[in-house]
């Protein structure tokens, strides 16, 4: 395989493992609500339906993720979901280990730069968008 080849493939596995596990929280929300989340919201003077952003966060935008279609945007969404979701409901443990040695927030963590790198580095040539398209 060419080095061209094996950085799309890397790309792919990176798109595929960031976009199925946060994915995985939307289908939660979609089945269970999001009515914690609205009153997280509520008892910090913030609108409710501000929740309903979760569901762009981690159903819409994992989608694009994964197919690699406006992947750029849909790991945008999922970096700004998380930034959210740190600062509504895990800002307490922001500076707190595991007591398993770990950061508390290792989830939250690599949602967070993994998008960030699904961002950066684009969805490659295995995607629907194609290795050129605009946001992909």
């Amino acid at each position: 395989m060419s080095p061209n080849s094996l950085d799309d493939l890397g790309k792919l596995i990176l798109r595929l493992t960031i976009g199925i596990l946060i994915l995985f929280h939307g289908v939660a929300k979609v089945l269970n609500g999001i009515g914690p989340i609205e009153s997280m919201l509520v008892a910090r003077g913030m609108p409710a339906f501000i929740a309903w952003g979760a569901y762009i966060g981690e159903v819409i935008a994992p989608l694009l993720v994964i197919i690699g279609f406006y992947t750029r945007v849909g790991a945008l969404l999922i970096l700004a979901n998380m930034v959210v979701a740190i600062a509504l409901a895990h800002s307490g443990q922001l500076f707190q280990l595991a007591n398993t040695g770990g950061w508390r927030l290792e989830l939250q963590g690599l949602f967070l730069f993994g998008s960030l790198a699904v961002v950066l580095l684009g969805a490659g040539r295995f995607s629907l968008g194609g290795k050129n398209g605009r946001w992909n």
